[in-house]
């Protein structure tokens, strides 16, 4: 699966894709060699001791892990070709994902990348049933076979659900390809296909609500969880690309507050709290002077000061100078100065300057704020 994701670990770079493993794939980990190892292992091959299952389930896990991965290297890869930024891999409870920064440039770059994550684990299933065969003629030992051929299948089985036409799967990826390139709008089909992605979420969901009813609570939470993933995912990825039309090619200066609210560098912090920070409820002022503007004053400068400090301190003590950590040009792009805020590269507020004069604030609650009411337009 592919998508433009924390409690993240970096594990290891591999030809440029940084790899991470999100916690929560531990779960899922844990999920396989156990539903391995105490379920399916003792039933299908009999007469073994405990321990061997369980290292038969732990064998499954880690392949599995190794499968995901080179799934996503396969996008990542085709990805790179076409000039498409990937941040990373991260695995992640229900499998893993490519971490696009942009949509594909055209329909052919859509369906090579997205067809390449199923070839790859269709490729996999074919070299693992092949290495059991071979195993199986040479005597090996069936906990050997046995994981072989599990891995086979896991990996055929990724393969499939993948190949589902409901984006944000791979499938659904391909179908937006074939419907981009015959309406030539990215926008029309990527409608469509999430559409379709937001109705298979919900069949998955109904499947584990089923399932749950019906004895298999494990299995029947599962897909719940799956199907809610898929749908929830499916609609943020058609919230991505309105995001990524509504602020392509525009600047900061477009879409920024042009009624400052200045404070005063003589100001004393308890007045500038009474008198700015509790009528206003802005989180970050720009300090002026005679026209000019000396910086910029936070909450997150008051906040370990006692009331005696907040009595006697002034903001021009306080202020935070005039830098790029607080200070952005008006030609700034916005759909990258976005993408950086949410990713956690630059602080969420900023004061817009032009030519060093301050001529607005950009923050990314007003960006969110302003995205909500497009959405809201847009599904009317």
């Amino acid at each position: 699966m592919t998508t433009a994701f924390s409690r993240q670990v970096r594990l290891f770079s591999l030809y440029g894709f940084e790899v991470k493993l999100d916690l929560s794939w531990l779960l899922l980990a844990l999920l396989i060699s156990w539903s391995l190892g105490a379920g399916m292992f003792p039933l299908q091959y009999p007469g073994f001791a405990t321990i061997v299952y369980a290292w038969m389930g732990i064998a499954v896990a880690v392949a599995v892990f190794f499968s995901i991965v080179f799934h996503e290297f396969s996008h990542s890869i085709v990805a790179r070709q076409f000039g498409m930024p990937i941040r990373g891999i991260t695995l992640f409870i229900f499998g893993g994902v490519a971490e696009m920064e942009q949509e594909p440039p055209s329909p052919k770059a859509e369906f090579l990348m997205a067809i390449a994550g199923p070839i790859a684990s269709f490729v996999l299933a074919g070299m693992f049933h092949v290495l059991a065969s071979v195993a199986l003629a040479g005597g090996a030992a069936v906990p050997v076979t046995g994981v072989l051929d599990t891995i086979a299948l896991i990996n055929v089985t990724v393969a499939i659900f993948n190949l589902v036409p409901a984006f944000p799967l791979d499938g659904g990826r391909v179908l937006r390809a074939a419907l981009w390139q015959l309406k030539r709008d990215l926008r029309g089909a990527t409608r469509i296909s999430s559409q379709i992605g937001r109705g298979f979420g919900l069949a998955l969901m109904l499947v584990g609500g089923i399932g749950f009813l019906a004895g298999n609570p494990v299995g029947g939470m599962w897909w719940f969880l799956i199907g809610l993933f898929v749908r929830g995912a499916a609609t943020a990825s058609y919230q991505q690309l309105l995001v990524s039309e509504m602020f392509a090619d525009q600047p900061v200066s477009r879409f920024m507050r042009r009624e400052v609210v200045a404070v005063p560098p003589s100001l004393k912090i308890s007045d500038w709290l009474e008198e700015f920070v509790y009528r206003q409820h802005f989180k970050m002022y720009p300090v002026v002077e005679a026209g000019e503007l000396l910086g910029t004053i936070g909450i997150d400068s008051i906040r370990n000061l006692s009331r005696e400090e907040r009595e006697r301190l002034s903001v021009r003590e306080l202020l935070e100078p005039c830098s790029d950590r607080n200070t952005i040009p008006a030609d700034t792009g916005t759909a990258k100065l976005l993408q950086e805020i949410v990713h956690g590269k630059r602080p969420p507020r900023y004061v817009v300057v032009d030519d060093g004069r301050l001529v607005g604030i950009i923050s990314l609650k007003d960006l969110l704020e302003l995205i909500s009411i497009r959405m809201q337009i847009d599904s009317q």
